[in-house]
């Protein structure tokens, strides 16, 4: 059986291209956290090549970017060509099947905030907050129960 499932971020834009003729294909990198940290405290990543076709190509094309939080669901392929410079070139990627969305567009997750300009401090024992636009104003008369 082979099965891959995987929960990462765009590491760039999808590329996406078209066959002579004319099916889409993209391909992206995604950056998969490892479950452990390094020696040094640091988490690290692997880096995973995605590749997509069809529709499923033009919809991630559409909708995904750099950054973009998702989950692939796919199988692993190896290929192999001949380099520039005559020696063989060994590539294995995920064939991705589905994927999914897992945030809205622009959304941020406690992570991706930058604290320095997205948060500020409310009155009340100067707590962060997000500060999500104005404030709506309702009466008791507004709240149905």
């Amino acid at each position: 059986m082979n099965k891959v499932v995987l929960i990462g971020r765009l590491t760039r834009d999808p590329e996406i291209r078209y066959t002579s003729n004319n099916i889409a294909a993209t391909n992206f990198t995604l950056a998969v956290n490892r479950n452990y940290q390094n020696q040094n405290g640091v988490r690290e990543a692997d880096f995973i090549n995605i590749v997509m076709w069809r529709k499923q190509a033009e919809t991630a094309k559409k909708y995904l970017s750099k950054g973009s939080l998702i989950a692939i669901e796919g199988r692993i392929q190896t290929r192999n060509y001949d380099g520039a410079d005559g020696k063989k070139v060994y590539v294995t990627e995920v064939l991705a099947d589905s994927f999914e969305f897992l945030e809205s567009k622009g959304q941020k997750t406690n992570s991706d905030i930058d604290f320095n300009n997205d948060v500020s401090t409310n009155n009340i024992g100067d707590e962060p907050y997000i500060d999500f636009g104005d404030t709506i104003e309702l009466s008791d008369d507004d709240i149905a129960f």
